[in-house]
């Protein structure tokens, strides 16, 4: 296939192409600075810019999957940070779906992602797709990045997002600032360790995000995460079992929100997702359980 991918130089951008290039498709990856991938460039992957001519791209893709936002972690969400988070976001969705209107010829389907905070705080309650929306900021951003994705179905593009959950891979995401204190001896969880963590093994999520692309009923929103979530009391205890690790370190909520703020959210709310339309579909899984995923990683 011929796929065109936004945040495709990303934590989960570079797994995926690693991924979509070992299984014999044509990429081509949208960058705010594509000369920076000048040596990545081959036959079958090339490397555009956002100013570009979009819309001509689309007369040859197959389907795009759209990964592109501001990242959430390592920052106070000041009033400018939120804007660059949502602008991120609905801009890029903006102009993709304006690139796919003004085509000749359209991609067959749009992968455009979401998150998991669109449910927002939960705490214990079971969420499938068919849940109501939370009323915070990240679930704002989630429903309006949605909503802007799902325009390209007024002309025939047949829309999916998954809603993400945290990802689990060394060198980013949550689980790459929870190692290192582990490391040193004073790991533990963060918050209450009540709250739930729907998780998913990076390589997991690269696989669900292209099983959109060869099943065409597949079709709206859905859960990307693991079936079994964790409270965050679990995931530092195994954490710490996989690492020959001690976890009695806590890391309070009210530190957390002297620090970060709100930007503290992704990891201190409880979301227990469930990826029922996966399941329904027959998606496997290569890492259902925490344990297996992170002796995997570390």
């Amino acid at each position: 296939m011929n796929i065109l991918i936004t945040g495709g130089t990303g934590f989960i951008g570079e797994e995926l192409r690693t991924m979509l290039l070992k299984q014999g498709h044509n990429l081509v990856i949208v960058s705010r600075s594509p000369k920076k991938y000048e040596d990545e460039a081959a036959k079958n992957q090339r490397f555009i810019g956002w100013d570009d001519d979009l819309a001509t791209e689309m007369n040859e893709i197959d389907g795009v999957i759209n990964l592109a936002g501001e990242n959430l972690f390592g920052q106070r969400w000041t009033d400018e940070v939120k804007t660059r988070i949502m602008d991120s976001r609905v801009q890029s969705t903006q102009q993709l779906v304006d690139a796919m209107r003004e085509a000749d010829q359209k991609p067959d389907v749009f992968v455009s992602a979401s998150a998991s905070g669109i449910y927002g705080n939960r705490g214990d309650d079971i969420l499938d797709e068919e849940e109501a929306h939370g009323s915070d900021f990240l679930a704002d951003v989630c429903e309006a990045w949605e909503a802007e994705s799902q325009k390209a179905t007024e002309f025939g593009v047949r829309v999916v997002n998954p809603r993400i959950g945290i990802v689990l891979e060394k060198g980013g995401g949550a689980l790459g600032k929870m190692i290192p204190p582990f490391q040193f001896l004073v790991g533990g969880p963060i918050g209450s360790g009540k709250q739930y963590m729907s998780w998913i093994h990076r390589s997991d999520l690269c696989k669900a995000l292209t099983f959109p692309l060869v099943n065409e009923e597949f079709t709206g929103a859905y859960n990307l995460c693991s079936p079994n979530p964790v409270t965050m009391n679990e995931f530092a205890e195994t954490l710490g079992n996989v690492m020959n690790r001690p976890s009695i370190f806590r890391v309070p909520k009210f530190a957390l929100d002297i620090v970060l703020g709100e930007a503290a959210k992704p990891v201190t709310d409880s979301i227990r997702m469930q990826p029922k339309k996966l399941q329904v579909a027959d998606f496997e899984f290569h890492f259902e359980y925490l344990e297996e995923a992170l002796a995997d990683i570390v």
